[in-house]
């Protein structure tokens, strides 16, 4: 049977007469009427009787049916891929993050992108700054979203947000503490993971210096999430970023931003010859909405399938 053949009879099938066949297909009676005859006539099949005026189908139009349905539901199936592709510009996304975005952010994103498009995939990796302009280049990636990336040539770069760096510690460790803590509080102190790379940690480095803080750093770390399960198990205070500071946080453990505070940007990147998809514009477009609701502290507890799931690289 012919794809036109199948449909002519499943629609005969369902509605149960030639006429409201023709009008489901859109087509006249005496075309469903000449395919139907030659689908029959093809199969050496009696598909349909005609019983006091009332077409009835035959027991091998019964058992017919139980395949054509299948192939009609995936035919159906193909059709709206179609539409999605075009709707969506493409059912895959190949995502690069830094890992402290892979920590809560980019996890609480793709679930609720995905709860929109269920028919859109992705493919997400945790890059280090450094890797994330290989990763585009060799196209293993589309789109990359990492904190202040140098500029270059061949990328274009999209800001999302400006978020800030913030000061991780247990409670016991800053009695009585306020909204906001000076940097110059960690003059002298033990810390953690004050050696992040990246042009964030860079620039941490760089205002340290200005300030004149002098730090005892007890863990040598390049890794915020590191840094941050470090301080949750008591070894000491850590500059993060305040993503990672959101998902850490728990009885004992507290965050505070800095003042004046230390910011930097949330950009999105990606070749210049080659733009997101529709579906990774829309993916950009809701990340840069989570990232907001967190920032917030509106966002990440309306699933609890959605709590902070860490995913492996380094900063």
């Amino acid at each position: 049977m012919r794809l036109r053949q199948i449909e002519v009879f499943h629609a005969v099938y369902t509605t149960g007469s030639i006429s409201a066949a023709a009008r489901a297909l859109h087509v006249s009676q005496p075309s469903v009427s000449k395919v139907l005859h030659h689908t029959q006539s093809k199969l050496g099949l009696k598909l349909f009787a005609l019983v006091r005026g009332r077409l009835v189908a035959t027991d091998e139009a019964h058992a017919l049916f139980v395949e054509v349905n299948e192939i009609f539901e995936r035919l159906g199936s193909l059709q709206k891929t179609i539409s999605n592709i075009k709707n969506i510009g493409g059912g895959h996304i190949r995502l690069g993050v830094v890992p402290s975005l892979g920590l809560h952010v980019a996890p609480l994103a793709i679930a609720r992108f995905r709860r929109l498009h269920p028919e859109v995939t992705f493919d997400v990796q945790t890059l280090h700054h450094d890797e994330l302009f290989q990763a585009l280049y060799e196209r293993t990636c589309d789109i990359a979203i990492a904190y202040a990336p140098p500029l270059h040539p061949r990328m274009k770069r999209r800001l999302l947000k400006t978020a800030q760096m913030v000061l991780l510690f247990q409670h016991g460790d800053i009695p009585d503490v306020g909204d906001s803590v000076s940097l110059s509080l960690l003059d002298g102190r033990d810390v953690v993971g004050m050696t992040a790379s990246g042009p964030v940690g860079d620039a941490l480095a760089r205002e340290m210096v200005r300030r004149k803080v002098e730090v005892h750093e007890v863990v040598s770390n390049q890794t915020f999430y590191t840094a941050a399960a470090l301080t949750s198990h008591g070894a000491g205070m850590t500059v993060v970023d305040e993503f990672t500071a959101r998902a850490s946080v728990h009885h004992g453990v507290a965050f505070r931003p800095f003042a004046p505070p230390i910011r930097f940007n949330v950009d999105c990147v990606f070749l210049e010859d080659r733009r997101p998809s529709k579906a990774a514009e829309e993916f950009i477009s809701l990340f840069k909405s989570v990232i907001g609701e967190i920032q917030e502290g509106t966002g990440g507890t309306e699933n609890a399938d959605e709590s902070p799931a860490l995913l492996a690289g380094g900063i």
